[in-house]
């Protein structure tokens, strides 16, 4: 799996005003994104605003994303939820050529067991044709995965990595402290990135990359000295990125570098306000 190594970005979703998918606007973001240097590319993941999705859109996401790569960079597909049986009649019926990798966040407002969480996980990576990576992100599940957990899973022939976004260094820790050797840990916070690879971590699969490819090459790829460098200057960013919810943030941020051509997010998500708007936009010109 040294193919999700480094940076991985969590592609948004761009629409139009009217909210259809804007496919040209997807095409612009993924060259500046691999041109940017990013290692692969994660495809409707919560930031590509998958649970507003369509299956039919999905479908035309997913192939999009592939014919626009090209074979450029890997690919990881988003497929997560709280339903275990519908996730996995979703994987028996998806179409997973092209797809490197499967991401699947863990079961949201149901708040299972850790017990229940084992469960889950292999029911998905029993069926799932590529290998798969966890993902903890317990701010919006409500859901912690403990390390115990993540490394009983770890042990699954079909699980490769996690995703961890706990934001606890300790747990992150104690997965690496005794994860098998092949086993990926990925920040799943921009700017934990860098001390999570300092234990053992792989890289990250970024928000802020959608924006920063460059940077986060540097910060996952470059010397501590850069890496660090960067990582402060985009502190004042990252603080904005989520102050009226993801991907609200990195959308409003690519409009206003022209990468996209509108913000525009589904219900329930709103649009940046004009007060972020214009505090990201000035954050963006420093």
């Amino acid at each position: 799996m040294n193919a999700f190594k480094g940076t991985g970005v969590a592609l948004v979703t761009p629409f139009h005003d009217d909210l259809s998918i804007d496919f040209d606007s997807l095409r612009k973001l993924i060259d500046h994104v691999v041109s940017g240097g990013v290692d692969y590319l994660v495809v409707l993941g919560t930031t590509g605003e998958s649970a507003t999705l369509t299956s039919a859109e999905k479908k035309q996401v997913l192939k999009a994303c592939l014919d626009y790569n090209a074979g450029r960079v890997p690919v990881m597909l988003g497929i997560g939820g709280n339903n275990t049986h519908a996730l996995v009649n979703e994987i028996k019926k998806t179409d997973f050529y092209g797809v490197a990798s499967l991401l699947s966040v863990s079961p949201y407002y149901n708040k299972p067991s850790q017990e229940g969480i084992i469960a889950h996980y292999t029911a998905l990576a029993d069926v799932s044709p590529v290998p798969m990576v966890l993902y903890n992100i317990p701010g919006r599940t409500m859901s912690n995965m403990s390390s115990a957990t993540t490394l009983q899973l770890s042990h699954h022939p079909n699980i490769v990595g996690m995703k961890e976004a706990s934001g606890n260094l300790e747990q992150c820790m104690q997965i690496a402290a005794a994860m098998p050797k092949d086993f990926l840990l990925l920040s799943g916070d921009d700017l934990l990135t860098r001390p999570i690879m300092s234990i053992g971590g792989s890289g990250v699969i970024s928000v802020m990359a959608n924006a920063f490819p460059e940077e986060f090459k540097v910060i996952t790829h470059g010397s501590d000295e850069d890496a660090l460098q960067t990582v402060f200057s985009l502190l004042e960013m990252n603080s904005l990125m989520y102050q009226e919810g993801n991907p609200v943030g990195i959308k409003n941020l690519l409009f206003h570098q022209g990468i996209i051509k509108s913000d525009q997010v589904r219900l329930p998500m709103l649009k940046a306000s004009q007060a972020l708007s214009s505090k990201i936009k000035a954050a963006n010109q420093n």
